[in-house]
């Protein structure tokens, strides 16, 4: 069955996707924040050599947080996950790569998925069930493009 033609499945392809996506970028902001705090997200970022590291550690960390909950409303969706499109590409490239594929061996397999879904949800948007359908839907101006 072609979800494209089934507004139902479409509907729901986009809402467990955004949720689930959300739900673990969530998970991972939280985790810097309160599991190794930002202190210590600034120096293992440090340790790891990513730019700026006081500077990125706590915007990675609340882009993730705050990112993660904005998809799982579906609130913003298309900037938000473009934005945490970028920071996985960031991640990618400044730190896993050189490890390989494997995230068991702190490879690059799951910022890959999570920037390649976060990606899929900046092209095709948020669905019907999301704040930006209820906010932006029915506008006669370029905000509809969020929904």
């Amino acid at each position: 069955m072609d979800t494209m033609n089934n507004p139902a499945l479409n509907t729901a392809a986009r809402t467990i996707l955004r949720v689930v996506v959300g739900f673990l970028f969530v998970a991972h902001g939280w985790q810097k924040f309160n599991e190794w705090t930002i202190a210590g997200t600034t120096a293992a970022f440090g340790d790891m050599g990513v730019p700026l590291a006081d500077v990125t550690a706590p915007v990675v960390a609340g882009l993730e947080l705050v990112g993660g909950i904005a998809l799982i409303l579906g609130f913003l969706t298309r900037p938000v996950a473009l934005l945490l499109t970028l920071n996985m590409l960031g991640a990618m490239f400044l730190v896993h790569l050189s490890a390989g594929v494997f995230v068991a061996n702190n490879g690059y397999e799951l910022v890959l998925l999570l920037g390649a879904a976060a990606l899929a949800l900046a092209l095709v948007g948020p669905g019907r069930v999301s704040l930006d359908h209820a906010l932006f839907a029915n506008r006669d101006s370029r905000v509809t493009v969020l929904a």
